[in-house]
C-alpha cells in the first residue's frame, strides 16, 4: 500500500493531523517563494541604489532614483535620512540641494546650529534600519514555527493511530499481524508529512535568516557612510 493510499484511508484524528500538516506544508511552501522573490528583489535593487548613490554627485538625484527603487531597503534608509536632512535645511520635504554626497563635491552652509543637527539624520536612519529589518524578517516566524511543530504534530498523530489499533486489536478475532499491519502504517504516515513540512521550512527560515542579516549589515553600512558624508559637507 502506497503512502497516498495511507493518506486517503486514514479517518479520525489521524486525519485530521494530516489535514491540518498538509495546510502547513501547502502555506510554508508559499512563504517560502514569496519571500525569495521578495528578498532576491531587495538584493538586487539595494545593489543598484548602492551603486547610484557612489557615482551620483547630488543628493537629490539620488533621491529620485531611490524612489524608482522601492523595494531596496537600503534606498528607504536613505529616503528617511534625506527628508529629515531637508527638513534641518528647512524646507518641509524633498528638494533639490546640492550634495557633498557619495561623489564628493561641496555642499550647503554650516548647520552646526540646526535644533537636533546630526542626531536627528542619525536617528532617522537607526529607526529607517530598524523598520526595514523588521520588514523583511515577516514571515520567517511562520516558517519557524511550523519547522519547530510539524514534527510534534505529525508525532501525536502516529502515537494515537497506534493506540487507536492495538485498542481494535483487543477486540479482534483474528490476532494476526495483519490486523494491526495496516493501522500502524496509516499512523505512521502522519509522521512523514510532518517530516515532509518541517524540513523545508527549516531549512528555508535558516537561509533566508542569513539573508536578511546581510540586508541589515548593508543598511547598517550605508547609515555609517551616509552620516560621514553628512558630517563633513553639512555639519561643520
Amino acid at each position: 500500500m502506497n503512502p497516498w493510499h495511507l493518506a486517503v484511508e486514514s479517518e479520525g484524528v489521524v486525519l485530521g493531523v494530516l489535514i491540518l500538516l498538509i495546510f502547513f506544508s501547502v502555506t510554508s511552501w508559499f512563504v517560502i517563494v514569496f519571500k525569495w522573490l521578495a528578498l532576491r528583489r531587495a538584493k538586487s535593487q539595494s545593489v543598484k541604489f548602492i551603486e547610484t548613490f557612489w557615482q551620483s554627485k547630488r543628493l537629490d538625484t539620488i533621491y529620485q532614483v531611490s524612489e524608482r527603487l522601492k523595494a531596496s531597503p537600503v534606498s528607504k534608509v536613505f529616503r528617511a535620512g534625506y527628508i529629515e536632512l531637508s527638513k534641518l535645511k528647512g524646507g518641509t520635504g524633498p528638494g533639490p540641494q546640492p550634495n557633498g554626497g557619495g561623489g564628493g563635491g561641496e555642499g550647503n552652509p554650516t548647520m552646526s546650529g540646526a535644533l537636533g543637527g546630526i542626531e536627528n539624520v542619525e536617528r532617522s536612519l537607526r529607526r529607517a534600519t530598524t523598520s526595514e529589518t523588521t520588514s523583511l524578517e515577516g514571515m520567517l516566524a511562520y516558517l519557524a514555527s511550523v519547522g519547530s511543530t510539524a514534527p510534534f504534530v505529525g508525532l501525536f498523530g502516529t502515537v494515537w493511530g497506534i493506540m487507536k489499533a492495538f485498542s481494535n486489536l483487543s477486540t479482534a478475532t483474528d490476532l494476526s499481524i495483519m490486523t494491526v499491519s495496516g493501522p500502524i502504517a496509516e499512523a505512521l504516515i502522519a509522521t512523514a508529512i510532518g517530516l515532509f513540512a518541517a524540513i523545508p521550512a527549516v531549512l528555508a527560515y535558516n537561509y533566508y535568516s542569513n539573508r536578511v542579516r546581510v540586508l541589515s549589515a548593508e543598511m547598517e553600512n550605508f547609515s555609517n557612510d551616509f552620516l560621514n558624508i553628512v558630517k563633513r559637507h553639512f555639519f561643520k
